[in-house]
Formats: structure tokens, sequence, C-alpha cells
């Protein structure tokens, strides 16, 4: 699916997840799909991860007679399968999607990537080749927001990509204490201090695939990380010539200190009024 009904209006977000379902929510919004698993043409969400991270970020919240509202409903969305039924995937298939975002995202008109995807990663010699995919992606000019990971909670837990430095990353403020404190924590294997935010990921209700339009109910830095890019969405439409380093900077400057360490919480819970006060 190329292109279809891109009016050129509204912030558009390139999700890497496992598809996205056209629910109600999206309206005409998903201007572009592209499958990396099984290569088909039409939009679709084998799994319902992608779906439900979707819906946090631009839901309109139609279907729900608006009660379960997305972030930013009137940004456009460009869904890329990288990950299989089973959340499952291969870096190739995301490096593959991160090179046609940046080939692409002019046409488009995509300013952030949305990445709630994660694998681990360890010491190594070599550069982790996904580090390296989103961090071509914001040398170009990108917003890249990248989950933390549920990992958690001993240190050195944040998955790549979102270990690398320059993108943001973002932990679930709910889900970092007690028996559910899966959210990953710094620092990272280059001793970077990360997540760099944290934002609300548990038992959040969006979007669910299928035929019926519903919700559903799922927890996790997933969760969280819509939310940031969704906020981001927002103020582009409000400031269109941000660029990548004042929009990071900008949200660090919009939290709350929870009274953690930095490796737990990054500079703290995320403050949308704050954000948006600028």
């Amino acid at each position: 699916m190329e292109n279809q009904g891109y009016t050129g209006r509204g912030v558009c977000v390139a999700v890497l997840d496992t598809g996205i379902y056209p629910h109600r929510d999206f309206d005409r919004r998903i201007v572009a799909f592209y499958d990396y698993i099984q290569h088909r043409s039409l939009p679709y969400d084998d799994n319902g991860h992608g779906t439900h991270v979707c819906g946090i970020l631009a839901g309109s919240g139609v279907a729900s007679q608006g009660r379960y509202r997305g972030i930013a409903p009137g940004c456009c969305l460009i869904g890329m399968k990288v990950l299989d039924r089973s959340g499952n995937g291969r870096k190739e298939d995301v490096l593959k999607a991160l090179d046609w975002i940046i080939r692409n995202k002019d046409e488009y008109g995509i300013r952030i990537v949305n990445i709630s995807v994660g694998t681990t990663y360890g010491h190594s010699t070599h550069r982790d080749v996904l580090i390296q995919g989103v961090e071509q992606a914001w040398d170009s000019g990108l917003i890249v927001v990248a989950a933390a990971g549920n990992r958690g909670p001993a240190p050195g837990s944040v998955t790549s990509p979102g270990s690398s430095r320059k993108v943001i990353t973002v932990g679930s403020s709910d889900l970092m204490t007690g028996r559910s404190g899966v959210s990953g924590r710094g620092p990272t294997a280059e001793c970077i201090c990360k997540p760099d935010l944290v934002a609300p990921g548990n038992r959040v209700t969006a979007c669910a695939p299928g035929a019926g339009n519903g919700y559903g109910v799922k927890s996790g830095t997933s969760m969280s990380t819509p939310l940031i890019s969704g906020a981001v969405a927002l103020m582009l439409e409000k400031y269109p010539c941000l660029t990548n380093g004042e929009v990071k900077r900008m949200l660090l400057e919009s939290t709350d200190d929870l009274g953690l360490p930095h490796n737990q919480q990054g500079r703290g819970l995320f403050n949308l009024k704050k954000f948006l006060a600028h």
C-alpha cells in the first residue's frame, strides 16, 4: 500500500511493530503500509500489539464515543510490519524499514519514528546494528522514540535500540517497582544513563484488531512509548520547524522528578501540560 489518501496535512508517524488494523479510530489516516513479514499490501495486524500502540498514539476514540482517545488523533500513520504474529522479528527487517523511512520521509511528511520493539544487547566489540540504524535515522533529522524494554528491573536491562545515546528512550512510570517492576533500566553497555524519561504503561486500553472495532488492555514500555510520540506530534503541529534535538531537550525539561535514580526514571515522569506550554 503506497501513498493512499495522503493529503500533506498533519504530522506523520512511522510505527515499526506487528502491523496496524484499519480500526475506525484511525479514520483515513493510515497513509501507507509496508509488510516485511508476509509482504501483503493492505494493512493488517495478526498480533494486536501494533494496533494498540497506534491507538495510544493516534486513535480518534470515535468507536468508543471518545472514551479511548489517543494522544494525537490528528496525525497520520505509516504501519511498518516488522514483527510476526508472535511478536518476533529480524533485525534485518527493522533496518530495511528504517532505510525506507529515511528515503521517503520528505514525500510522506514523516517526522517521528515510534519503535516499541527491543532486543537484548550486551557488551560487544561490534556496535549493535539496530543502534546504528536508529542513529542514522536520527542523523537524517527524524525524531526516534524507542521503548526501554520489559527486561527490568536489573541494571543494564534497557533493550536495543532504546540503548542508543541519541534516541528518546521511554520507560514505564508504573512498571518500575515491586513485582511489576519490568521497565528497563540503565546504564547501557556504553555507560549511558537511560531511560530518558518515563510515562504510564500499565493496563492501558487502546484499539484492538477485528471487525468489531473494539479495544484491549496491554501493559509495558511499548505502551508508554507512543504516549511520548503522540505528544511530540502535537508539539510539531504547533511548531513544525523544531529539530529532533530541540524536541528531546523540551521533553527532558517537561518531567516531574519521582525521586528515583536516573537509571530508573530518567529525568522523571512526563508532564504533557508542561511540555505543551513551551
